[in-house]
């Protein structure tokens, strides 16, 4: 889904308390769709936006409502996308 390693996706489980996906008796993770949210916002973060691990702690920290922001820019983005779509049909 964000096209990069599982051993990433641990690391960062390991480094953000709000990814606490659920483990079976296996050792499985599965992923809630809080978590997967939880992963956009920081994959957004590091990749995107190139912060460093301790610069994305801090940013998610001080900003207590970046999982709402980080959801409307998502909607945004898709609305500009569909009207882009819809002005290259006319």
């Amino acid at each position: 889904m964000f096209g990069v390693n599982q051993s990433l996706l641990r690391f960062w489980e390991n480094e953000f308390d709000i990814i606490q996906p659920r483990k079976n008796r296996k050792g499985d993770r599965h992923f809630r769709p809080i978590d997967i949210k939880n992963l956009e916002l920081i994959y957004d973060l590091l990749r995107r936006r190139k912060l460093t691990i301790e610069g994305a702690k801090d940013f998610l920290k001080k900003n207590t409502k970046a999982a709402a922001h980080f959801e409307m820019i998502q909607s945004l983005q898709s609305l500009k996308g569909f009207l882009l779509e819809i002005k290259a049909a006319l």
